[in-house]
């Protein structure tokens, strides 16, 4: 049955990146760029659209897919490549000469550096592709006004250089060139000067930054300020400019990329197929765990079903970590670079897949939701059972005054509101948090055991090692010390204390063990904060009644159950009151209020 689309909606991220509309047999209608996929998805169904194409496309949709990217340059990137590939009806058409640009380096003894659309393969260096001819045309202006290179195109071999055979041009006496065609600059100082570049067009700048700044300290040190000044700009220019994009590498071709991330039931397998340098394919297949499968062994399982499945015959594979495959196939295990990114991107993607699924779960499928939360806790907090039922505590009292503590309960992750418990203090006088804990500890499951109620399989104390040990002396007297598991929440950094461990757990913030337990925390904070309000509201309410001489406690109750506020009292007059409480207590309790 087709997940509804208000559902695959709701689980889409708010990252940049790609994309796919799909109808109902499958067949991809449109590709589109989103700097917030979650956003610009959305619009489509919830804007009314003009443009009657528009309309008629949206009303086909029934899948959508997305791939996750880094910035929105990656995006639009990756929309250009799936667009050529797959060619969707309501995309317009990309020609592939006015493709996106590159920076070569030609492969020539005196390298000339210029801006093209065609990728040759010749041995020249290409670096991008950029996405405007405007960043290219920037950082070529940049190069050429501090490195001097040549730009005619002689074809400038040894012996036609000795032989004299060219003359310079004007290029060398605006300075612009070194006059490598009559052999005034050597190969090597050229080649120098090509690395230097090759680092710049990379993003590593920092020779070339050395360089630099110790020729605008010269150049300020010699008086030449105007100079040292265009050095300084173009300092600037080199430490805010952004390195090429990560999502295309034209070295990088006929390549499967794959990755995993799985959790307590199952794996997330993504695969990225890169072919002439460009991400064509991204598809994630989601791996049950029936024996508690390895990583190694689900990823060896997804890798012949999804090659399988798409017909690829590329010779090698990039993966995170060794797997036993096809010998014929070449397996790399990326470390550093663009294989690295390709890889890492892979890996963002399966997370993020695995994240849409939970929400669309959680919508489409409660019940599976619910498991697997409480599977995950089970695991994050070492606990022998699924923690069903919860219990947390918190103390509330602001100055020592009207002393109150709060337990709420949630059953299976989520809140139970009428079974959650306001308490009085009794036992213990003034602003003493650890003896109010174990009171009202000692007090709630004394009352459990007395009627035979159930009991939680996890209890959270709001606190430290303070107050988790005052619950545990508790539930020693009662003899639940082993039967219920116990830990407290620590609010500066959320660390989570166990009993006899010195040592705090943490979390990883995004957890969602960690938002349960906060949730029970905040609820029962608020739940505790609300009750002792109350109460002190009630009780400065009694404090003025009572405060008028010959009005006791009984006839404050008494005048509050009928008029229902001090207000309403102030407002009574002589007679109504009377009807109340009798004419002689009427006459002071109307004369202290006017």
């Amino acid at each position: 049955m087709p997940v509804p689309i208000e559902v695959q909606l709701s689980a889409l991220p708010t990252n940049p990146g790609v994309y796919q509309f799909y109808d109902g047999n499958d067949k991809i209608l449109y590709v589109g760029k989103a700097k917030n996929l979650k956003k610009r998805v959305s619009s489509y169904f919830t804007k009314k659209h003009e443009y009657g194409k528009t309309r008629v496309m949206v009303k086909k949709v029934n899948l959508i897919r997305h791939i996750v990217v880094a910035t929105e340059s990656d995006a639009l990137l990756l929309e250009n490549s799936l667009i050529k590939k797959h060619q969707p009806r309501y995309n317009v058409l990309l020609r592939d000469d006015k493709t996106y640009p590159w920076i070569c380096i030609k492969n020539e003894r005196f390298p000339r550096i210029f801006p093209t659309r065609k990728v040759i393969k010749d041995g020249s260096e290409y670096f991008g592709p950029y996405t405007s001819m405007k960043t290219v045309k920037t950082l070529l202006d940049l190069i050429r006004s501090v490195y001097p290179l040549r730009t005619c195109n002689y074809d400038l071999l040894h012996e036609k250089i000795s032989a004299g055979k060219y003359k310079r041009c004007l290029e060398f006496h605006l300075g612009n060139c070194k006059g490598p065609c009559e052999g005034l600059q050597s190969a090597d100082a050229y080649h120098k000067q090509i690395d230097d570049i090759r680092d710049i067009i990379k993003g590593n700048f920092k020779s070339s930054l050395q360089y630099f700044k110790h020729q605008m300290k010269a150049l300020a040190a010699e008086m030449e300020f105007e100079k040292a000044q265009r050095i300084k700009e173009k300092i600037e220019v080199l430490e805010s400019y952004q390195v090429k994009s990560t999502i295309v590498n034209p070295k990088i071709s006929d390549v499967d990329v794959f990755s995993i991330f799985s959790d307590e039931s199952y794996g997330y397998v993504n695969y990225l197929q890169v072919s002439h340098g460009s991400i064509i394919r991204s598809h994630t297949l989601e791996v049950k765990k029936k024996l508690d499968e390895t990583d190694a062994e689900l990823l060896q399982l997804a890798i012949v079903e999804i090659r399988q499945r798409f017909k690829s015959v590329s010779k090698e594979i990039y993966l995170p970590f060794h797997v036993e495959l096809d010998e014929n196939l070449k397996i790399t295990l990326p470390k550093l670079g663009d294989k690295r990114k390709l890889l890492d991107l892979s890996i963002r993607n399966a997370k993020f897949y695995r994240q849409d699924r939970f929400k669309q779960i959680k919508i489409t499928d409660p019940d599976r939701h619910t498991k697997r939360v409480m599977a995950q806790m089970k695991s994050d907090l070492r606990l022998s059972e699924e923690p069903v039922h919860i219990e947390c505590f918190d103390n509330s009292n602001i100055q020592g005054s009207n002393p109150v503590a709060a337990c709420v309960v949630f059953k299976n992750g989520k809140p139970s509101k009428k079974e959650y418990r306001h308490f009085n203090i009794k036992t213990v006088t003034g602003p003493d948090d650890f003896a109010s804990m174990e009171e009202v500890v000692f007090r709630r499951y004394k009352r459990l055991l007395n009627e035979g109620e159930s009991l939680p399989q996890l209890i959270v104390i709001d606190g430290g090692k303070g107050q988790l040990s005052s619950a545990l002396k508790s539930l020693d007297i009662l003899g639940l010390r082993r039967k219920i598991a116990i830990i407290g929440i620590a609010k500066r950094l959320e660390e989570i204390y166990f009993p006899d461990d010195p040592i705090p757990l943490y979390l990883d913030k995004k957890s969602e063990t960690l938002k349960i337990i906060q949730q029970l925390r905040n609820e029962a904070h608020r739940f505790g904060i609300t009750f002792h309000r109350n109460k002190r509201s009630a009780a400065a309410i009694n404090s003025e009644l009572e405060g008028i001489e010959g009005i006791g406690e009984k006839t404050a109750e008494q005048l509050l159950k009928e008029f229902k506020s001090v207000k309403r009292i102030r407002e009574a007059s002589i007679d109504t009151l009377a009807k109340s409480i009798g004419m002689a207590k009427a006459k002071k309790v109307f004369e202290s209020f006017h």
